[in-house]
């Protein structure tokens, strides 16, 4: 494995970790009142873009990242709709 790869992985772990405090807060309480509806969906806006950027170019750590962002994203973005 190439140092930029690990590099790669290391930065994908920690952005992607850190949705998962907030996945975690809204589904236990069930209230998603604190999170924003407009970031949320530029931020699956984005997300499926940096996928398919990482796609095109065959970078695994992009690819897998965003992947995993993008569940997570989804999941804070669809208790949102739901708990509203």
């Amino acid at each position: 494995m190439q140092t930029t790869d690990l590099i790669g992985y290391i930065a994908a772990c920690l952005t992607t970790g850190a949705f998962i405090p907030q996945a975690w807060m809204t589904w236990r309480r069930k209230r998603a009142e604190g999170v924003s509806l407009g970031m949320y969906v530029l931020m699956v806006t984005g997300i499926s873009m940096w996928l398919t950027y990482g796609i095109l170019l065959q970078a695994w750590p992009v690819i897998i990242a965003n992947f995993i962002t993008m569940l997570l994203a989804l999941f804070i973005l669809g208790m949102k709709l739901i708990y509203k």
